[in-house]
């Protein structure tokens, strides 16, 4: 597993691309790529563009790690 490059969620921008997903969730760009596909991965498609809104992706992260504990 990759380190993440991020120490808290506060450093992240407003919106994350699949290459920022990658580096927080310290996985490669590739699984980062795929896992935006995901169905429930609140991708958001801004042309051909696509990006994660910053507390959307918290919350999904929460949801699945018990909220941190």
């Amino acid at each position: 597993m990759k380190k993440s490059e991020y120490r808290s969620y506060d450093e992240l921008p407003l919106f994350l691309n699949s290459e920022t997903v990658a580096k927080v969730l310290g996985v490669s760009a590739s699984s980062g790529y795929e896992l935006m596909h995901e169905p429930g991965f609140p991708m958001l498609r801004i042309s051909n563009r696509m990006v994660v809104p910053k507390e959307q992706f918290i919350q999904w992260v929460m949801e699945r790690t018990g909220g941190g504990r």
